[in-house]
This record gives structure tokens, C-alpha cells and sequence, in this order.
């Protein structure tokens, strides 16, 4: 059985300041091959879609598509504001390397 990614109250609370679900929006989180490491995420705001995986918190939605989620079993999705910047970052125990850019990871 595949665990869902969870999501940090730091994530939801990001979403909630930019107003994601004021515009019938979530953030995809999704996986797609290329990147320098072989995966990288796609992370945007996004309406979500009949067969997604909808993470609900704070009255905010994090969406997984069905072909992302094997590669975001366990993951964390979280917010983080850095010196480098702000982003939401996944955390990821099935990524065995990850690219400095922090989106880009091999398996």
C-alpha cells in the first residue's frame, strides 16, 4: 500500500496567504521525467482534476495525479523561506540523489 505524501501546516498556511482556494485552485505537486537527475517535480497552482489525490488542510487542497503519486510515497511537501528564497520543497525518501536546484532528483 503506497502512503500519501503529507503536507505541513507551513504549506497550507502558504497557500492560504496567496489565496489558492479563492480561486478554486490547489497546488499540484507532480513528477515528470527529465531535469538533470534523471525526475523533476512540477509544482504549481492548479484546479484539480476528476482522478486526483486531493490533501485537504486549512481549507486548502494539495493535488497528486494517479501516475505521481509511486513517486511521492512517504514525501513531505512543506514551505520553506530560505536565504536562497522562498519555495514549497518536497521532501522525498524515495529520491536517492537530488540536483542543487532542489526539483530535480533520480530514484
Amino acid at each position: 500500500m503506497q502512503l500519501p505524501p503529507t503536507v505541513t501546516d507551513r504549506a497550507f498556511a502558504r497557500l492560504a496567504e496567496i489565496g489558492a482556494s479563492d480561486q478554486g485552485q490547489g497546488l499540484r505537486v507532480a513528477v515528470e521525467g527529465g531535469g538533470c537527475s534523471g525526475f523533476q517535480y512540477d509544482i504549481r497552482l492548479d484546479a484539480p482534476a476528476d482522478d486526483d489525490l486531493i490533501l485537504e488542510g486549512h481549507g486548502q487542497k494539495v493535488i497528486v495525479d494517479r501516475i505521481s503519486l509511486p513517486f511521492l510515497t512517504g514525501a513531505t511537501i512543506d514551505f520553506v523561506d530560505e536565504l536562497i528564497g522562498a519555495r514549497f520543497a518536497i521532501n522525498n525518501p524515495n529520491a536517492s540523489s537530488s540536483c542543487g536546484c532542489g526539483t530535480s532528483f533520480s530514484m
